[in-house]
């Protein structure tokens, strides 16, 4: 039977010195959601976190010391603790990036560490006082779960097998009895693990027949040392629109693969830039020309991942492995004052956007892209967490994927709707980006993002095969499109309730231009 369902939207102030209440409500979207027709399951680890030895992602956002006045258990600050904890954070990538290419493991175990010049990200001495068994401590404490990624340009096989053996090993061998006196007897579960990163670039300036060479030999003889907890195996993939990167692993995959060589994944990078390198466009104090021009780069990671996925059908049309978006999100000029190497910026309404998009983006994709991971988690590019001392500050794109937890492991249901147009200047892009899905607690979940900076927006949803009998959730907006939190004001951009009002059949909803909402309907 059809539900309709009906959002009469109304106006709130929004960027670029538009009064509260000048945007009328504007044209109707009908949008049509068909429960009938279930797709691919969301899975939770399209939600994951990056977090790199980079500037102050680790030390001062995660690690202050068992020593700091900063409430910590075991050196780990716990606001930051209890905020990840809140959005169910799935998986968290770790050492790097770029940095993971030069990282040698043992410098960041035992009571002595080996101090290092991080050479990958602004020449600063790194104490490795966070080393593998921090961050293991790190992971259960937020219950998570690893992603570690193994050094393949700097580093050897023999240290990478060591490196998991150390991690994993469920015997009593000379590795599993350092890992027990260093405070940890029992094996870490290691989930998944890259096999280097941006083996193109950073990670080796490989061509794709010397990467496959070295792909083959991780994957044959690193692994996991538990039969009981096996591990995932990812290779690099590609970080541009070029295909011959992953025609060469797929290639690869579908003629070598065996008993004695697999993979489960092929990463993709990918980041929101616009107009050129290095990121100059700035996070906040931007006009509505900026705001469209990034917004339409961003929606460039759909054609992306489809050319690619083309390439991977060909060898893979049963999709065994995943398409690993590892790294992706909004790259913006440096905040101002930072150290441009700690690639700090700010987090506006726009990037809340910006994660609304991407995440949509993977889940209509979900049948391949099984796995993503936002660059990065905490004081580093489009984060969720900005960290001062002993402050702490939960940006607008936290908000967001703490909205969006009810998707984790969702039933993707296809809706379809005609978006109309934003139009600004040349730039043209869709008014209405929209998904749904079926949550594992057995309600409709609808996220409608709103592109259009200034009007609102009246979507009309008909639902075929549920009734409704209540809807209810979030919109997060702000004052402009650039207004960001700070330590002072932490507030300024968070969500707010929404419920709706069920008249005749319909389910009337008032939602902000600009904005991001999430509403479950209930049977």
């Amino acid at each position: 039977m059809r539900l309709l369902m009906t959002a009469s939207l109304c106006v709130l102030a929004t960027a670029f010195a538009i009064p509260a209440g000048a945007a009328p409500a504007d044209k109707t979207i009908e949008l049509t959601v068909d429960t009938a027709k279930p797709g691919a399951t969301i899975d939770r680890h399209i939600f994951g976190q990056f977090a790199e030895q980079l500037g102050h992602g680790i030390y001062d956002g995660i690690w202050v010391g068992k020593d700091s006045s900063i409430p910590n258990t075991r050196g780990i600050r716990n606001d930051v603790v209890a905020a990840l904890k809140a959005i169910k954070v799935p998986n968290v990538r770790w050492p790097g990036g770029c940095y993971a290419d030069s990282y040698h493991w043992r410098d960041g175990v035992g009571a002595k560490r080996t101090t290092r010049v991080n050479t990958a990200w602004g020449n600063v001495v790194d104490s490795n006082a966070f080393g593998t068994d921090e961050y293991m401590d790190f992971i259960a404490q937020i219950g998570s779960e690893a992603y570690v990624s193994l050094d393949v340009g700097a580093g050897t096989v023999a240290e990478a097998q060591d490196w998991m053996e150390y991690m994993t090993a469920d015997q009593p061998t000379t590795l599993a009895q350092e890992r027990a006196a260093n405070g940890h007897p029992a094996p870490y579960r290691v989930a998944m693990m890259g096999i280097g990163n941006e083996s193109w670039d950073c990670g080796g300036l490989m061509t794709p027949d010397e990467y496959t060479a070295e792909l083959r030999r991780y994957a044959r003889f690193v692994g996991s040392y538990n039969s009981k907890q096996p591990t995932l195996k990812i290779a690099v993939g590609p970080g541009t629109e070029d295909t011959a990167w992953t025609e060469a692993v797929m290639k690869t995959w579908k003629e070598r693969r065996g008993w004695s060589f697999d993979i489960q994944g092929l990463s993709l990078h990918s980041y929101t830039v616009y107009d050129g390198w290095p990121p100059h466009m700035p996070g906040t104090g931007f006009d509505e020309s900026a705001y469209a021009h990034v917004l339409k780069e961003t929606l460039k990671m759909g054609p992306l991942i489809d050319k690619q996925s083309a390439v991977m059908d060909k060898y893979d049309p049963d999709k065994k492995i995943a398409l690993v978006v590892d790294e992706w999100g909004a790259w913006l000029a440096p905040t101002p004052g930072s150290n441009p190497a700690f690639l700090m910026q700010e987090n506006s309404q726009r990037d809340a956007i910006i994660a609304a998009l991407n995440i949509n983006i993977f889940s209509r994709r979900a049948d391949r892209v099984r796995m993503a991971n936002i660059a990065q988690m905490i004081n580093v590019l489009q984060a969720m967490i900005l960290t001062d001392g002993p402050k702490m500050v939960l940006t607008p794109t936290y908000h967001v994927f703490k909205m969006y937890v009810p998707f984790q492991g969702a039933t993707f249901i296809p809706v379809t709707y005609d978006a109309n147009s934003y139009v600004h200047g040349d730039t043209t892009l869709p008014r209405l980006d929209a998904i749904a899905a079926k949550g594992v607690d057995g309600k409709i979940w609808l996220s409608l993002t709103n592109l259009d900076p200034n009007a609102s927006l009246v979507v009309d949803a008909a639902a075929l095969g549920f009734k409704a009998k209540s809807a209810t959730g979030q919109t997060l907006s702000a004052p402009k499109v650039d207004s960001i939190n700070t330590f002072e004001h932490p507030d300024v951009v968070t969500p707010k309730p929404i419920s709706g009002k069920l008249k005749n059949g319909a389910v009337v909803l008032t939602l902000p231009p600009a904005s991001v909402t999430v509403v479950s309907l209930e049977p």
